[in-house]
Formats: structure tokens, sequence, C-alpha cells
């Protein structure tokens, strides 16, 4: 699977947004734990279909504050209007 937010082309390709949303989580495949961008690629893979990614996403919101989920949701407003550019 891809682990980079480049790698991502389309909003219904669930399983790499998942995985992203994971990786950032815990820290695995070479990314830093980020909550926010954790939240953002959970927010879109549960956009996508993915009733795992909205768990997930309700996980680490509870470790988050309301300013950092703020800024998770613009990042994938922005990264959904990049795609939708395409």
């Amino acid at each position: 699977m891809a682990t980079s937010a480049d790698s991502v082309l389309y909003i219904d390709d669930c399983d790499t947004l998942l995985d992203l949303g994971f990786a950032c989580s815990t820290g695995s495949r070479g990314h830093m734990i980020d909550l926010v961008s954790a939240h953002q690629w959970f927010n879109l893979a549960a956009l996508a279909g993915s009733e795992e990614a909205q768990y997930c996403r309700a996980d680490i919101a509870g470790q988050m504050t309301r300013s950092e989920i703020a800024q998770a949701q613009r990042n994938a407003r922005t990264w959904l209007a990049s795609r939708s550019a395409h």
C-alpha cells in the first residue's frame, strides 16, 4: 500500500487513505505520530465509505483539542479541493 499523501489520487482510494491514517496515528512506515494528519486521513477514508475509519477518527479525536480537530478538517477540505481541481 502507498504511504505517501502524493500517492493518493482519488477520494475513493479508501484503503490507502485508511493506511495513511494508521501510519500517522501510530508513527509507522516512516511517519512521525501526527494526530492532526491521522484525523485528516481517517476523515477522508470515512468519507470514502470506510466504517473502520469512522471508529478510528472518533478514537483519536478523544486525544485531540478542538483546535487540532478543526485543523484536520480544514486539511481534509483542502485536500479534497485540490483533488477536484484535477
